[in-house]
């Protein structure tokens, strides 16, 4: 189930990406972290106690939302704009 429901900017471009290896949809100008919880609940384990983690300052301070992209690259879900064609791991499948 998704952590967040969109309420706006629904008439915005799609900009597809994938993630865990599934095709998903974004809007343009999402933030990955906005993609990524419109389409689960979480966005990875934490490195220390292995609790879900879902972001936290959402401005890029805390570093609680890094994800990998599948070319090995660690980025800050909440301060990187999703671009077409991404694909991201969570590590949670």
């Amino acid at each position: 189930m998704a952590l967040l429901k969109r309420l706006v900017r629904q008439n915005y471009p799609e900009v597809p990406f994938t993630l865990d290896g599934v095709s998903c949809v974004g809007r343009s100008g999402d933030t990955v972290l906005t993609a990524v919880l419109t389409h689960a609940d979480r966005l990875r384990h934490s490195d220390f106690s292995k609790s879900p983690r879902a972001g936290f300052c959402q401005m890029g301070s805390c570093q609680d939302c890094w994800i990998l992209t599948a070319d090995g690259r660690r980025i800050r879900a909440c301060a990187t704009i999703l671009e077409p064609g991404m694909t991201l791991l969570t590590g949670l499948e």
